[in-house]
């Protein structure tokens, strides 16, 4: 078997739609809604992610964010998403599936976060699972990983829920907020999710 010509995604689809909710990569004109929200859930997020540039609500910070949104969605190195409800367009978060390695591991990390004033409706849920469906049947991945820190129990929750197992732990595995932290390991693989998918005709139902 040759191990460097294994089967490629097909092209990415630009919109990934779930239930009442639609993923797309950010573009210049959200920029103000993007930083309202940012900014509003700041003291929520922190806690959570890597520490905040001093000029991480800019919009030239915005603006090299879509640079590099882009240069590695063209390398098929990370697909950044903004997430969207579908009723009324609102702008409810964010999820990247990033480290993309292919060759003969075909896998990819997921990361996401919510505005604070959405967090808990479900939102996040749907879109994870929109996410993992583009993933699997679509970029033809294999194994989607993804980490949290054993205090963070929304995403715990999150994470168990839509059908990730847990497979380790990991000392001092992020530099997150300031500080080395020990995070929980998870993974999906393509066989567990298409166990709870069946695909009939071409058409998907959720068993």
């Amino acid at each position: 078997m040759d191990l460097f010509h294994l089967p490629r995604k097909k092209p990415p689809a630009v919109r990934v739609d779930g239930e009442g909710v639609y993923l797309r990569p950010a573009k210049i004109g959200d920029f103000d809604e993007w930083r309202q929200l940012r900014s509003a859930s700041r003291s929520f997020l922190t806690p959570w992610e890597p520490t905040w540039p001093l000029d991480d609500l800019s919009k030239g910070s915005f603006q090299r964010r879509l640079a590099r949104q882009d240069r590695e969605r063209l390398d098929d190195q990370a697909y950044g998403y903004l997430i969207f409800r579908g009723k009324d367009d609102a702008l409810l978060g964010g999820l990247t599936l990033g480290n993309v390695r292919r060759g003969v591991a075909q896998c990819a990390t997921l990361g996401y976060w919510i505005g604070e004033r959405h967090a808990g409706q479900g939102f996040m849920s749907r879109a994870v699972r929109a996410v993992l469906r583009h993933a699997f049947l679509e970029m033809r991945l294999h194994r989607v990983e993804a980490a949290c820190a054993p205090n963070n129990e929304r995403s715990r929750r999150l994470l168990e829920g839509v059908g990730f197992q847990r497979e380790g732990f990991a000392r001092a595995y992020l530099l997150i907020d300031g500080a080395w932290q020990d995070h929980l390991l998870f993974a999906m693989l393509e066989r567990e999710f298409l166990h709870e998918t069946e695909t009939v005709d071409g058409a998907e139902r959720q068993l």
